[in-house]
């Protein structure tokens, strides 16, 4: 067969596994859970068989911890986690209202005071009341809310409108099970489908892949649970309304590169400003155990857990977090960085053995 061909082939099998995952986007978050757990815990259960258990028994085991740290988390901190969801929606409108009204409030006086006139000489007509600044501000925030909230939905529909929370839970321990007690025969059978010719450089490959991953998934594992003891223990130690619903959502949602830190600035910004005003100490307070978790995590837990093991530009990541979101939501984001990950890996072997190609040197390839 000739090399257009097989890269026309392969090509084709990525697409076609490309508009699957598309397709079933709703309903893979399980399996994708699994297939992540089944990865990280893989290690574990060869350790557990070398110290004389069976490949069952080892997987029964690490199924028991799972469980239970599963039933601690439902039946502990899900009633309290529960209960400040609810108020935290309830409460929601209300705090950014408030907020906007303290906003305007002050704009109005800080241009009435000082910028009145430096705006005049610019030609720009500047609110001159509360009410006027409140409706200017209305419309950037009921813009942004808009956007927000189409976001939200894309997220919504794309990932979990199909499969609820619960079937999560149910589905993705039995299916980690099965994974992992067939993990070696799973993968011994993907070996033997690479070609021959190719066997050695599919494995260099995979090695590449491998340890990229594996730094990712195990490192920022530990990267959320900490930043999720962090923010939930500060801002209810400081105490910031719903902050341990806050420090445990942008824990688990630091997975995701940016959106994690992001939330918990955000969110604890807006209830501690509300919260305390006219006093700013409490939002100096929140400010500052999110900073600090951000700072821990930027410059010692990711970089001694993760380290460069992604290998990816900043700008690259964020395409990647808005590519696979817009295609998958909130499945495609999770997705985003291990893909990308594997991706760069590939792309940075084809320019390696471009580089090396008669194409790049400008010489025939016979004679090359």
């Amino acid at each position: 067969m000739r090399v257009e061909w097989q890269i026309a082939f392969w090509l084709f099998l990525l697409m076609l596994f490309g508009f699957a995952c598309f397709l079933f986007a709703g309903v893979m978050a399980p399996f994708i859970a699994s297939l992540a757990l089944g990865y990280v815990l893989d290690p574990v259960v060869t350790r557990l068989q070398r110290l004389g258990l069976s490949r069952l028994a080892a997987t029964l085991v690490i199924l028991v911890i799972f469980l239970l740290l599963n039933a601690f988390l439902i039946f502990g901190l899900g009633p309290i986690l529960g209960r400040q969801l609810i108020g935290f929606v309830e409460s929601l409108p209300d705090y950014v209202t408030k907020l906007q009204s303290l906003i305007s409030d002050e704009l109005a006086g800080l241009l009435q005071s000082y910028g009145g006139d430096w705006l005049k000489k610019l030609g720009i007509d500047a609110p001159s009341t509360a009410d006027g600044v409140q409706k200017t501000l209305g419309g950037f925030i009921g813009q942004a809310a808009q956007y927000l909230g189409n976001f939200l939905k894309s997220i919504w529909s794309g990932g979990t409108a199909l499969v609820s929370m619960l079937a999560l839970v149910i589905v993705t321990p039995v299916v980690t099970f099965y994974l992992l007690i067939s993990w070696p025969e799973m993968v011994a059978t993907i070996r033997s489908l690479i070609p021959p010719r190719y066997r050695q450089t599919a494995f260099e490959i995979s090695a590449d892949i491998d340890r990229a991953l594996a730094g990712f998934l195990r490192g920022q594992s530990l990267v959320c649970l900490f930043l999720a003891v962090w923010y939930s223990v500060g801002l209810t130690l400081i105490g910031l309304n719903f902050g341990f619903f806050i420090g445990i959502s942008a824990g688990f949602l630091s997975f995701i590169p940016y959106v994690g830190s992001t939330s918990a600035l955000v969110f604890s910004v807006i209830v501690a400003l509300v919260q305390g005003w006219p006093h700013l100490g409490l939002l100096g307070l929140a400010i500052l155990v999110v900073e600090s978790g951000q700072f821990l995590e930027g410059n010692v837990l990711s970089p001694k857990l993760v380290g460069e093991s992604v290998g990816l530009h900043p700008v690259w990541l964020i395409f990647a977090l808005f590519a696979f979101g817009s295609l998958m939501g909130f499945t495609g984001m999770i997705l985003a960085v291990p893909l990308a990950a594997a991706m760069g890996v590939v792309i940075r072997y084809a320019v390696k053995r471009y580089k090396r190609s008669a194409l790049f040197h400008g010489l025939d390839p016979d004679a090359a």
